[in-house]
């Protein structure tokens, strides 16, 4: 996956996508005053290739580019598990309500009409950037502990579910009744219940946690399974993988593994996808976690 700046640095970085940036030398100097670091993109294409690099904690997008637009850069971004926790914030001078939708589903968290008004955007984006901050740190940690959640109504229906969740569920049979917690998991919505659910080699424990909002339960998913030398040996990573993750477990960065192998950057994030979905895992810090102490 690229390689997060903002890992490496207190201050967080924003990705500006316009196709005149120069237009946007007082908002770029205000992010700057506000503590951000910003890059610029002068289109989606650009844009997208700057994220192969570095994983910004917000984007800055303008809906209508030459080339390819600002939806379908948003789509595209969206479309990629290692970028889709971005909040992406749109700017455009299209203020009806149809611009308005596409813009939400093509995956947008806001919409801010040109000319912007400078302490606005930044006062949203920090708002955004925040959130999302605590989101990735909160599922990173779920997901380091091989663990996912997921809140569901009195009647099933799921309201939310995190990444790894999606996956589960899809494994127990969630596709066959889309939008509803699988059959095999109704008993865990008795207050305080914990059940245990096999689907193939997928074990499950899912315990009940109480109410999260108003007539919503949280249920934590746990798998249960080997250690993790039998999950890296379950896993039957090719050699170049194995190097791979071997230098992830060291601490290097995406540039430096692509340095240290001969290859570039794309590549590594291409190899640690296939690593990820091997080990079951969806963050490089539960690779890592797997990996220390046996490859590292």
């Amino acid at each position: 996956m690229p390689e997060s700046t903002s890992a490496t640095s207190e201050r967080p970085v924003v990705l500006v996508v316009d196709d005149a940036p120069a237009s946007l030398g007082l908002l770029c100097d205000a992010l700057e005053s506000a503590g951000y670091t910003v890059l610029v993109a002068g289109d989606g294409q650009m844009a997208l290739e700057q994220l192969e690099l570095v994983v910004p904690d917000a984007i800055l997008l303008d809906a209508l580019m030459p080339g390819l637009s600002g939806f379908e850069t948003c789509r595209r971004v969206k479309a990629d598990a290692t970028l889709a926790h971005i909040p992406v914030i749109f700017m455009t001078g299209l203020s009806e309500t149809p611009h308005v939708v596409e813009g939400f589903d093509a995956g947008g968290v806001d919409y801010v009409v040109k000319p912007v008004r400078v302490q606005e955007v930044v006062a949203r984006l920090h708002t955004h950037t925040r959130n999302a901050r605590i989101a990735r740190l909160a599922r990173e940690a779920v997901d380091v502990a091989g663990m996912a959640t997921v809140v569901v109504d009195t009647q099933g229906r799921i309201a939310w579910r995190s990444p790894q969740a999606a996956d589960w569920l899809a494994r127990l049979g969630a596709e066959a009744t889309p939008g509803l917690l699988p059959p095999s998991l109704g008993p865990a919505l008795q207050p305080g219940a914990v059940v245990q659910v096999l689907a193939g080699t997928l074990r499950l424990s899912v315990r009940n946690l109480g109410s999260a909002n108003l007539g919503e339960t949280l249920l934590l998913l746990a798998q249960e399974r080997g250690a993790p030398t039998d999950r890296l040996a379950e896993a039957a990573l090719t050699p170049r993988e194995t190097e791979v993750l071997s230098w992830l477990a060291k601490g290097k960065t995406n540039r430096d593994i692509a340095e240290i192998l001969g290859m570039s950057p794309r590549t590594v994030n291409k190899h640690l996808e296939h690593i990820f979905e091997k080990l079951g895992v969806e963050t490089r810090a539960a690779a890592a976690a797997l990996a220390s102490g046996q490859l590292a």
